[in-house]
């Protein structure tokens, strides 16, 4: 809900009449209907032509596929230019999205779409296999195939006899009858799963109000005058559309501000990135400090021509201060860093070029954004004093999908959010993130939780107990590390991590393990994990 009943968000979305996040595409349609919207690969879509597109794909979903408002439809996909036309075709349909990482092992996948209800599920043909191990216990009855260049080489035809082909989809959507958005702000529009604090991944749900409240906070931001030219700039975006920060900035947000957004296919490929950035005259990029530090150190990154880069926006996990030294000392372009979370749709503050800076803080809060810093008494901290971030605003989550305990724990009745992250705000306003949720581990701007690594781990019947935990990465921000007993001595190090590979997500799985006699525990038994993160700080500073 808004702050205040005449707050700005409230108010800029009454002036725009929005009903639904896929009215920014209609918006922006209408003004610049044949400006590049995005590219990918050798393929590109105006913004006349993603709407047409993602009209078909609403028609399809509705007339053909007989799916109805709040269903959900998820996603699982790698960056293409199929993923904004089936997410805005999945919002003027009415539907409920549920963004999932192609990455997932069959477990993963399987709980994701329990959890959420998932009638149906849009994905990349070769993961078929995968999806098909865990159907039958989860609530999907529609399949669409589609391939990485469908809309290169379109496939119309499915082997599959209960698939369906996303081009075909779209050609007999585009056949069907018109189809009016489905409105209502305070509708469900976007599952997007995270962790929390602790315990199993959680759907945070996100209304088309706090999605279309986040974008408004942007551009309220970064469309004032002399800041972006949205008819030349042109936007590189390389890091993941399932991911809740890209979707937002690279996807929603880029809509909204009517930039032209090339979609990187895989972002671990510097040689796709870089030769991207010499097709085109690119003025920002949305990436982490994993990605800032692989480009600069790419033989080919500095021979590009930097000159109409106007800044890069960090975001997804902290950014080094020393990486972003070198990347303007090269580039001639600052790193602005913000901060978010998905509960947070997920922007809650962030540095841009006409506010204030310090070096080292993540910006000042949004417009409409309440932040309080509170000690562990819930008394609010004076400046400059460390205590739980605390916020209030339009961008908030309704709550986590059918957890209303787990929602009640972080989320009070007057809207306020326990983020669990410790932070300072100094006396003009600016926050520093201190430390994070207590025992999360951030891996490429990814979530990772320990007792998900260490419930992989322990189905090895040779691990006795184990500790998983962060320790610091200079490429990935952090990394996992294993600390395990063995009942099976004759186990290494290489076996553990082979294990791990067997169930978990590449991000997720141990850079490092440890094998100890014993675990540090408490007295009655608790594992201290706290004891094994302080001796590898210990460690790494001695080093």
């Amino acid at each position: 809900m808004p702050v205040t009943a005449e707050g700005y968000v409230a108010a800029q979305l009454t002036a725009r009449g929005y009903r639904n996040v896929h009215d920014l595409l209609s918006e922006a349609c209408a003004q610049y209907p044949e400006r590049s919207a995005f590219s990918c690969g050798p393929s590109r879509l105006s913004f006349a032509e993603l709407e047409r597109q993602a009209d078909a794909f609403a028609r399809y979903l509705r007339h053909h596929a007989g799916l109805q408002a709040g269903e959900r439809l998820a996603l699982m996909l790698p960056n293409s230019l199929q993923y904004p036309i089936a997410a805005f075709g999945a919002f003027k349909a009415g539907l409920v999205l549920v963004n999932t990482n192609p990455q997932y092992t069959a477990g993963e996948l399987s709980h994701q779409l329990r959890d959420s209800g998932a009638v149906a599920v849009l994905l990349l043909d070769r993961l078929l296999p995968l999806l098909r191990k865990v159907q039958d216990d989860s609530a999907v009855r529609q399949v669409l195939l589609t391939a990485p260049d469908d809309i290169e080489a379109p496939q119309y035809q499915s082997e599959q006899p209960d698939c369906t082909r996303f081009m075909q989809a779209l050609r007999l959507g585009a056949a069907a009858p018109p189809l009016e958005t489905v409105a209502g702000l305070e509708k469900l529009a976007l599952l997007q799963y995270t962790g929390g604090t602790t315990g199993v991944s959680k759907g945070a749900m996100l209304s088309h109000y706090s999605l279309l409240a986040n974008v408004i906070q942007t551009l309220e931001l970064f469309m004032r005058p002399g800041l972006l030219a949205p008819e030349r700039d042109v936007r590189i975006a390389p890091l993941p559309l399932y991911h809740i920060m890209a979707f937002a900035t690279n996807c929603l947000s880029s809509v909204g501000m009517g930039l032209h957004t090339v979609v990187i296919r895989d972002g671990r490929n510097l040689e796709e990135i870089i030769d991207a950035m010499r097709r085109y005259p690119f003025s920002l990029l949305s990436g982490l400090n994993s990605l800032f530090v692989g480009l600069m150190n790419h033989p080919a990154f500095g021979e590009l021509d930097f000159s109409h880069l106007k800044w890069v926006t960090s975001g997804g996990a902290p950014l080094n201060v020393e990486v972003g030294r070198r990347w303007k000392a090269l580039t001639g372009a600052p790193v602005l860093e913000g901060f978010g979370l998905t509960e947070a749709s997920p922007v809650v503050c962030t540095n841009t070029l006409l506010t204030p800076y310090r070096e080292g803080y993540v910006g000042q809060p949004l417009i409409d954004t309440q932040v309080r810093i509170l000690d562990e008494q819930g008394k609010p901290c004076p400046p400059d004093e460390p205590g739980e971030l605390c916020l209030r605003g339009p961008q908030v989550m309704q709550g986590y999908w059918q957890r209303p305990e787990e929602t009640a724990q972080v989320l009070d009745a007057d809207g306020w959010l326990r983020t669990g992250d410790i932070a300072v705000q100094d006396a003009a306003g600016l926050l520093k993130i201190v430390d994070r949720k207590k025992d999360m581990i951030l891996v490429s701007g990814f979530n990772v939780f320990p007792n998900e690594v260490e419930d992989a781990v322990m189905r090895h019947p040779g691990i006795r107990e184990c500790i998983a935990i962060g320790v610091p990465d200079a490429r990935k921000g952090e990394s996992v590390k294993l600390f395990v007993s063995l009942r099976d001595p004759a186990l290494d190090a290489a076996a553990i991590i082979a294990h791990c590979r067997e169930y978990l997500t590449g991000y997720k799985v141990p850079s490092a393990v440890e094998i100890l006699d014993e675990l540090p525990k408490t007295s009655v038994g608790k594992m201290l994990r706290r004891q094994l993160r302080d001796l590898e700080l210990q460690r790494s500073a001695a080093s």
